[in-house]
């Protein structure tokens, strides 16, 4: 599904003006007559120093132009096949990118800005955590893939037998990638449908963010995450 597309079934055909460039999504929308700004990633991004850098900014930018007035809602597009796999973007800190990304999302929400994901194609590691996983709240369109860790990959960094991963991700979906298991798990609040509204979805979803993170809760209902949301309230209480 084009770009194009997407974006006008998301905000419908005359109220959106968001554009990708690159593998760069800004722009601004109506949503119920609410304006708000877009700011993603597009086509299975891998996520470098550079595009992680303008995420943050466009992030700063809304914060900042929103002082004293209105907070505008954030709506977050997340393509991205993770982080950019490569030695010079390890040595140039790219994990302190994605750290300068997450305090970003974090200030907007402490500011009152309403943030709000929405998957499309791919959700991938560090590509996906540093911005998408930290709104308030997470959808994902019909087909989309999200996962932190390939199981060949996770075979390999934790000595686990590629078997045993797989046997595991049967019975657990904190193993098991997909957008289904996400589900379960909490960290995805619905997977939308082809038949859906999704202006109507999104809407509603921007009325209900409100900076509070029931996801463990969430997995708890779901049998996805079943020690989460009782060990956060052990420690809450403590």
């Amino acid at each position: 599904m084009s770009a194009q597309i997407v974006f006008d079934r998301l905000f419908g055909s005359s109220h959106h003006q968001v554009t990708v460039d690159g593998h760069y999504v800004q722009g601004k929308a109506k949503v119920g007559g609410t304006e708000v700004v877009v700011i993603g990633t597009w086509d299975k991004a891998a996520v470098d120093g550079a595009l992680a850098l303008r995420i943050a900014d466009a992030i700063l930018t809304v914060v900042t132009e929103d002082e004293g007035r209105n907070k505008r809602p954030i709506v977050f597009i997340a393509d991205t096949q993770g982080q950019a796999l490569s030695r010079h973007e390890e040595l140039l800190g790219l994990n302190g990118y994605f750290a300068h990304i997450a305090r970003c999302v974090d200030l907007a929400r402490r500011q009152g800005h309403r943030t709000v994901t929405v998957v499309h194609g791919e959700a991938v590691s560090g590509g996906f955590l540093s911005f998408g996983l930290l709104a308030d709240h997470v959808f994902a369109l019909p087909e989309a893939q999200v996962r932190v860790m390939d199981l060949r990959a996770m075979a390999r960094v934790t000595k686990i037998p590629l078997e045993k991963l797989e046997t595991l991700a049967k019975e657990s979906p904190v193993f098991a990638p997909g957008a289904e298991n996400y589900w379960r798990m909490g960290a995805l609040e619905a997977i939308w449908s082809e038949t859906d509204a999704w202006p109507r979805c999104l809407q509603e979803a921007l009325s209900e963010a409100a900076g509070n993170d029931v996801r463990a809760e969430r997995g708890l209902q779901r049998g996805g995450r079943l020690l989460a949301a009782t060990v956060a309230e052990r420690i809450g209480g403590a």
